[in-house]
């Protein structure tokens, strides 16, 4: 009998920490549908502002010249929804001091910040489908491709292949002075000799925007509708699901400070904000 109550206790505290470990969003607001299929979402700290990637047009991939950055205030009012035009199918976006780096298909846009204008494309050889952006503290550049299934680095405007032979990655996230990537499904970090480390994995229906909360806590959100909660090796939550409503989630924002994550819906044309719990 004392045996099985020593069990039993085990297992209640047990319960009730993980039960004191679940994360959830809690929504706070959503956007105007004006928006034009909004596939990610950056918070600008220094300026208290969203930017938000317009790929509009019919196909995600295709260059028509209709794609643009919009801008939308920190409690989800939209300033302007083509803030900056001239983009053909833009996605994940980077910040460096005043600069905003823009990945556009096959190239990379170079936005300045304070004029709201376009300065430079730097094309990436041989690029198909340029995906993410992260920035290191020293101003590298790095993107993935999920279509030659790539990470390029660019230094000083001069462009490198970082990682190949992946699956599909999508996000990366340069965190201090380590580098994630999501590659279909599964979040690796990468070693100093670029071999992968798998830190999780099953996060099925196309693994998209990656941010980390804090030291090897992580949002992962999945373009088709789905946000997990990553926290340390193989452990994994499931915050958001709305594949049934059929309302994606692609590349998140954060807001580290306030803990608030902004969603971009996709085809649904609005940005959603979440507070996270």
């Amino acid at each position: 009998m004392k045996k099985y109550l020593l069990t039993l206790a085990a297992a209640l505290v047990y319960s009730a920490i993980g039960f004191s470990q679940t994360h959830q969003l809690v929504k706070l607001w959503e956007t105007d549908t004006l928006l034009r299929v909004p596939e990610s979402v950056l918070y600008d700290a220094g300026r208290n502002i969203l930017y938000v990637s317009n790929i509009d047009g019919k196909q995600p991939w295709e260059k028509d010249g209709a794609g643009s950055i919009g801008k939308v205030s920190p409690d989800g009012k939209i300033i302007m929804a083509e803030w900056v035009k001239g983009l053909q199918a833009p996605k994940g976006m980077g910040m460096y001091k005043d600069l905003l780096y823009v990945a556009d298909i096959d190239v990379v846009a170079v936005i300045d910040i304070k004029q709201g204008k376009i300065l430079e494309q730097i094309s990436v050889e041989g690029a198909q489908g340029l995906n993410d952006i992260s920035i290191d503290k020293k101003g590298t550049v790095y993107v993935s491709d999920s279509r030659t299934k790539k990470v390029h680095q660019i230094i000083n405007g001069k462009v490198s292949t970082f990682l190949e032979n992946l699956k599909g990655p999508n996000g990366i996230f340069v965190h201090e002075d380590n580098f994630y990537v999501l590659d279909q499904g599964a979040l690796f970090q990468v070693g100093k000799d670029k071999t992968l480390k798998l830190i999780v994995d099953g996060m099925e229906g196309g693994t998209d925007g990656i941010e980390n909360v804090k030291g090897n806590e992580f949002l992962v959100s999945a373009w088709s509708g789905a946000i997990w909660y990553v926290s340390g090796a193989s452990k994994k939550e499931l915050m958001l699901d709305t594949r049934e409503q059929k309302i994606n989630s692609a590349d998140i924002g954060y807001n580290a400070k306030k803990r608030i994550v902004y969603v971009p819906t996709f085809w649904k044309n609005s940005v959603v904000a979440y507070s996270l719990k």
